[in-house]
């Protein structure tokens, strides 16, 4: 048998992290046993879909290396396949129009409301006679349809991850509305209806979610058993959870995976922590994995039932391991659009060896490629104004001699090699210790006392001819002879 799973966003949003984890579990166990990774678009909520949203779902999923073998399907395309289904029940006798008035629906629920019970309907028009629908129809009454639940019935299947699971029909809250009507007869599926049917269609062999569609999953089986269908097998995986236990929601600073991106986060960093949001490796020391690598050991009995709390400062580590071990070649590609973005000009005008550089200086320092927007600024404005540290730097004994001294050696041009022996020269003539200068090299660079090597900061910006303008404010702004 091939196995055959499916993602099926709604385009009535962007790509947001808890549908993109489900989409990496669904690829991971794909992926695991040689099988089909389909994606379906459930558009048929046609009031709030959006193509942008489309658009942004199938971006973000590529973004993500999440690549499928079948689809996209949009559910629009393949309403007269659900005519057909309702039809199929409605012959059967399993689903029934039902005239109810959103008023009357409004009066039970307040009725069962004062009784302290749960809202469910009461299927008061399961068995209307010809007549009874008749003069339905002659008041103008608009119809639903609705599929027969059997309180009685008790629902069982075992979920992959969280064991031998059961639902009562009594708990499903009365007969299901399964579609809508239009003047002409059968008009938009529901949800519960069209997954099943799409997912009997697609051959659907396993249905991996989140764990708030358990009660759902109760309502299709019963459909795949009214259309005589064989039941998917069942994996409900655990919510994304915030610090405070809570489901993630936007409020916890989480949306889409493109805000994600514009965050600064990796590909290959976020899928990799996606990964590890309710799901083990067999290793449990192991965290940095490809995606392609976790799908070897891909299983759900690795597969949590509790929730998985989201980590900020997880994420950000494992996304900064990919950050410090990429080409540089390739991390300079993925900085340009943020330094072009913040108007750095020197992604325009300086030549890709300058920028390469620039890359390997900042690399080791940054876990999120939008860091690399304030550690680079340095190298793109004309001036710097110096922090109150090196202020205080600046005004210590010597600084302003040796700060001359630097710019009597300063040569048209500078490398790494020459730098040091300007920094020794210095040292030796003013006869001042070698870390005092450094640090006040330090401070009129970049007018702060951290950050990169400032040998190959100082490289950088003299090539950039902005070297000697800073020391030369910077001995102006100095006392300390």
């Amino acid at each position: 048998m091939t196995f055959r799973v499916r993602i099926a966003p709604s385009p009535t949003g962007n790509l947001h992290i808890g549908t993109a984890r489900t989409a990496v579990f669904n690829w991971l166990f794909a992926r695991h046993h040689g099988g089909k990774f389909v994606l379906r678009i459930e558009d048929t909520d046609t009031e709030r879909s959006r193509p942008e949203y489309t658009d942004n779902i199938l971006e973000g999923l590529r973004w993500l290396g999440m690549d499928w073998d079948e689809g996209p399907f949009f559910q629009t395309k393949r309403l007269d396949m659900y005519k057909e289904a309702v039809q199929s029940l409605l012959d059967k006798g399993l689903a029934y129009r039902c005239y109810t008035t959103s008023e009357e629906l409004e009066a039970l629920r307040e009725s069962q409301k004062a009784r302290n019970q749960a809202p469910r309907y009461d299927n008061r028009h399961r068995n209307l006679t010809p007549e009874q629908e008749a003069a339905f129809k002659a008041e103008g009454r608009s119809f639903v349809i609705r599929f027969k639940i059997d309180d009685s019935r008790k629902i069982k299947w075992n979920d992959l991850v969280r064991g031998e699971m059961s639902w009562q029909g009594s708990d499903l809250g009365g007969d299901m509305v399964i579609a809508r009507a239009t003047e002409d007869g059968i008009g938009q599926p529901l949800y519960n209806f069209a997954v099943v049917v799409d997912d009997m269609d697609m051959q659907i062999t396993h249905v991996i979610r989140g764990e708030d569609h358990i009660a759902n999953t109760a309502k299709q089986i019963l459909l795949y058993e009214a259309f005589g269908a064989k039941v998917p097998e069942f994996s409900h995986t655990p919510l994304i959870l915030n610090e405070k236990g809570a489901k993630l929601s936007k409020r916890d600073g989480v949306t889409s995976i493109s805000d994600f991106q514009k965050m600064g986060f990796t590909a290959e960093g976020l899928v990799n922590y996606m990964t590890l949001l309710g799901w083990s490796p067999p290793d449990s020391t192991q965290e940095i994995f490809t995606l392609q690598e976790a799908a070897k050991d891909f299983t759900f009995e690795r597969v949590n039932k509790a929730g998985a709390k989201f980590d900020w400062d997880k994420l950000d580590w494992i996304n900064s391991q990919y950050i410090h071990s990429m080409p540089v070649d390739k991390l300079t590609d993925m900085l340009i659009p943020f330094w072009k973005e913040a108007g750095y000009h020197f992604t325009e005008n300086k030549e890709r060896p300058w920028l390469e550089k620039l890359t390997a200086l900042i690399q080791p320092g940054i876990s999120r490629l939008t860091e690399a927007v304030e550690v680079a600024k340095i190298f793109a404005i004309e001036t710097v104004d110096f922090d109150s540290e090196a202020q205080e730097q600046l005004q210590k004994e010597g600084v302003k001699t040796a700060l001359q001294g630097v710019v009597g050696a300063l040569d048209s041009e500078i490398n790494a090699a020459n730098a040091k022996d300007i920094i020794k020269q210095v040292v030796k003539q003013q006869n001042v210790k070698k870390g005092l200068l450094m640090r006040s090299l330090r401070a009129a660079l970049t007018g702060e006392m951290n950050g990169p090597d400032i040998v190959d900061s100082w490289v950088l910006l003299n090539n950039t001819g902005l070297d000697k303008l800073r020391l030369e404010k910077a001995i102006a702004h100095s006392s300390g002879d």
